[in-house]
């Protein structure tokens, strides 16, 4: 085996971990590709003999290229909170090892919609330490501050995701059961078991057409949920992001949106949408049916 296959295969190793790192860097499947594929070019050009920690150094590399682009982002003016993150679905049955590793390692929604709030420095900084343990040391060259400031910037941004950020149920079949409770009230058009299974202070963020919508509130979002009950014959449990979640199907079996739950005591507390067949073949696939 040549050299470039040896390190190519060094690499494979550590692709999951690197995708997983970009993902909740930057909230898009495709971007995190795009990070880990400059990972191995970057790697691909560098004199590897002197880096004893591979699996360290690419992390490292592929953060280093995340917070370029979440940089670029803000060069661009993308207003914050303006796309919802790109969910990970996966259906009841074995399917792709990537997306299954991906699932058992990735967050939830919220975590990812609050992550969306971080100025890039800051996100980097809880990332790489908070969910991946990579020191401060480390960290404070990518992000070009002492680790002093590095734990600073992690610090301030732990703060804000503990303060907004909720904790779900992690019990999946007790978060399937408020699913179902939520899907049979809507299908029988009962208002008020609806109102029931959802949180006062729910938040509903639908992504259709390239536009996002929020509504707050149950009432509001138990009344969106009769109208959508209408136009859905089935639905399809999934799991979106290690969650309770569903793919819906208009009459002709066509689906059409992707539900994703976030579920505290036992009570719906927030909502996501992807609305449209195109969405639901991006990011479901084959795994709904």
């Amino acid at each position: 085996m040549d050299a470039n296959n040896e390190l190519a295969l060094r690499f494979e190793e550590h692709r999951t971990h690197l995708k997983a790192v970009a993902y909740r860097m930057l909230g898009s499947l495709s971007e995190a590709d795009d990070a880990v594929q400059e990972g191995w070019l970057r790697l691909s050009r560098t004199d590897t003999n002197d880096v004893e920690n591979l699996g360290g150094w690419l992390t490292t590399v592929v953060g280093r290229v995340c917070l370029d682009m979440l940089r670029s982002r803000e060069r661009r003016e993308e207003p914050v909170g303006e796309r919802l993150p790109d969910p990970i679905v996966a259906g009841d049955q074995p399917g792709d090892p990537e997306r299954e590793a991906m699932l058992a390692d990735s967050v939830g929604l919220a975590m990812l919609v609050v992550l969306d709030t971080l100025a890039p420095a800051e996100r980097l900084a809880f990332v790489l330490h908070d969910m991946f343990a990579v020191p401060f040391e480390e960290i404070a060259p990518i992000v070009e501050r002492a680790p002093s400031a590095t734990r600073q910037l992690a610090s301030r941004a732990r703060r804000r995701v503990q303060g907004v950020a909720p904790v779900p149920d992690s019990d999946l079949s007790r978060q399937r059961k408020v699913v179902d409770a939520f899907l049979a009230a809507a299908r029988g058009g009962d208002f008020q078991a609806l109102v029931a299974v959802l949180d006062p202070s729910v938040v509903q963020r639908a992504a259709a057409l390239g536009h996002l919508t929020v509504l707050r509130g149950a009432a509001a979002v138990a009344e969106q949920a009769m109208t959508f009950a209408r136009v859905a014959s089935g639905a399809h449990p999934v799991l979106i992001n290690g969650a309770a979640g569903v793919v819906a199907a208009t009459p002709d079996g066509r689906p059409f949106s992707l539900l994703a739950f976030t579920i505290v005591d036992d009570r719906i507390v927030e909502m996501y949408a992807f609305v449209g067949p195109e969405l639901v073949e991006e990011f479901a696939g084959q795994s709904w049916k």
